[in-house]
């Protein structure tokens, strides 16, 4: 896969490869990712706007340049922005690889930080060089202040020119709450959701604190995502709940809607209204309990985000997934292609899978089973014709 190098969120040439429950592959324009679903289907989305989390400024007691990534907070509430957990760099700016940016200077407990119009003062080192705990001074409206005339979006040296604020603001953006966009909702816009209406697939909204998807350390980025606040409305609650009761699927937009719902049913698989912070992380070893289905971008393996997949489908399905975009030239990242995976058929029952595949030769699928599948339980939905 190539990296999209352009802010364009939804590009006239946006493609979307689908892996159905029995791992079949197809390969459609994304504007078209509405007949992927079906009425009764619940589409869940993230809402939340994009801060300007990227802060340029100095390690006051060296002198030294520094760049400040806010990476997390305790919770949504307007006032509660004094205390950010943050990720360190030195000179230096998007333009240079994450991975080649310069180490902070030694932060140490009681630093501080000068940060254009905001000061801030180290409260603690969380167990890595580059990763704090700050304070900012000043009160709530002062940050919020500072930060909308400082801060600049996070961002990554795969696209070349400055973002502005609002190239990472989904189109149902409401609440600044996330520290990276949560991108899988740039394929959302009013003619898909209207077109969603009028087929009887209904639409809710959660907001999750969507955290940063890479600090430039190995060690570091393996201990993404980091514990994220997320609220669930009640209308969204009751929406899940309705939806499940009728049989239809629950479709997330998005790793982050993910992480939200599956942390909110981890008790007793029912997802309730309110406030909560995802401490999970889901992989392969995850067992799903409200989510069926994922539209989601397209992510380089070992990330956080590719892990997640790994709890919707096995290792053979996700490589022929791979090999799929890795051929047919996908975009990758946040302003890149889309992947929609359903959960696979197996997970839900064993033996099912033919079964499943059974019923789709009536049900007309269109799905085409890649050639790289040879595992068995590809083998045997191949063996019935679509």
């Amino acid at each position: 896969m190539i990296a999209a190098q352009l802010p364009v969120q939804r590009p006239a040439h946006a493609r979307l490869l689908v892996v159905d429950t029995c791992g079949r592959i197809r390969h459609m324009p994304r504007s078209e990712f509405v007949d992927t679903l079906q009425p009764g289907d619940l589409l869940i989305a993230n809402d939340a706007a994009t801060l300007p989390a990227s802060l340029q400024g100095v390690h006051m007691r060296s002198g030294t340049a520094i760049e400040v990534r806010l990476a997390g907070r305790r919770s949504l509430e307007p006032g509660d922005i004094c205390e950010f957990s943050a990720v360190v760099f030195g000179a230096g700016d998007f333009r240079t690889r994450t991975e080649d940016r310069a180490a902070p200077p030694t932060l140490s407990r009681g630093d501080r930080l000068a940060l254009g119009p905001l000061q801030a003062t180290v409260l603690q080192r969380l167990d890595h060089p580059r990763l704090v705990m700050l304070r900012f001074d000043g009160t709530p409206d002062e940050i919020w202040a500072g930060l909308a005339r400082h801060g600049r979006p996070i961002q990554y040296a795969h696209v070349p020119s400055p973002l502005a604020l609002w190239d990472m603001w989904t189109p149902i953006a409401a609440a600044p709450v996330a520290f990276e966009p949560p991108s899988a909702g740039f394929a959302l816009d009013w003619r898909s959701l209207a077109a969603m209406r009028d087929r009887g697939i209904a639409f809710a909204t959660l907001t999750h604190a969507a955290g940063i998807s890479s600090t430039g350390d190995e060690a570091l980025d393996r201990r993404l995502p980091f514990d994220e606040p997320y609220r669930i409305p009640a209308a969204t609650a009751r929406a899940i709940e309705r939806t499940r009761r009728q049989g239809g699927r629950i479709v997330a937009v998005g790793t982050t809607v993910v992480r939200a719902l599956e942390h909110a049913a981890a008790r007793d698989a029912r997802v309730r209204a309110g406030d909560g912070v995802a401490t999970q992380r889901i992989d392969a070893r995850s067992r799903l309990r409200v989510v069926d289905a994922i539209l989601s971008g397209t992510h380089e393996p070992n990330s956080s985000h590719y892990e997640l997949l790994r709890a919707f489908t096995d290792t053979p399905t996700l490589q022929c997934a791979d090999d799929a975009l890795q051929t047919q030239g996908y975009r990758m990242h946040e302003f890149g292609d889309s992947v929609l995976i359903e959960k696979a058929w197996r997970r839900y029952t064993a033996g099912a899978t033919l079964a499943r595949a059974r019923r789709s030769r009536y049900e007309g699928s269109a799905c085409v089973l890649p050639r790289c599948c040879t595992h068995k339980d590809s083998a045997l939905a191949a063996s019935v014709p679509a």
